[in-house]
């Protein structure tokens, strides 16, 4: 399952500011995954599903635009 920048109004591009978890962690549905920059504001991604990580594709600093997926989840 894709982990994805979300849809934050009229946000163009945000800023991956950290991972809060790494590969191979397993999280549960609603846990906070990566903190996303946007207008001087942060916003939380939350885990869609339970599962593992299994990629990161976006490194902290790097920029995205919302829809853009930033790593993968092994759903369990």
């Amino acid at each position: 399952m894709d982990i994805s920048i979300p849809e934050l109004g009229d946000v163009d591009e945000v800023r991956l500011v950290r991972w809060l978890v790494g590969v191979g962690q397993t999280v549960q549905a609603g846990q906070e995954l990566a903190e996303v920059e946007a207008d001087k504001a942060v916003f939380v991604i939350e885990a869609p599903a339970a599962g593992v990580v299994r990629e990161i594709i976006s490194a902290q600093g790097e920029s995205a635009r919302p829809g853009r997926v930033i790593g993968r989840l092994e759903v369990q």
